[in-house]
């Protein structure tokens, strides 16, 4: 959706404003998008190559998941230890 020609004039005057104000914050601002820019640059280079998009996931996604396998392995193997040894303990 277009903006109007008023709303264009006044989104301008704004912004004149506070570059006339604050410099530091367009400073901060510009620097943002750059760095947006060039890792959406770097994303769709790298979607291009592999001719779809990324839908790698992240490394704490894999260390999570690594993690709550070995605590549901530790909890299955003493489960079992505990009722071999409650089997043992039966008598006869």
């Amino acid at each position: 959706m277009a903006w109007s020609q008023d709303e264009e004039r006044l989104l301008l005057q704004i912004e004149r404003h506070l570059i006339d104000e604050d410099p530091r914050l367009v400073a901060r601002l510009e620097s943002f998008n750059e760095r947006v820019q060039r890792k959406e640059h770097g994303r769709r280079r790298r979607d291009a190559k592999k001719g779809r998009p990324s839908r790698r996931p992240r490394r704490s996604t894999i260390v999570i998941m690594v993690s709550w396998v070995l605590i549901a392995t530790l909890i299955a193997t003493l489960l079992i230890l505990v009722l071999r040894h409650e089997a043992a303990a039966l008598p006869l």
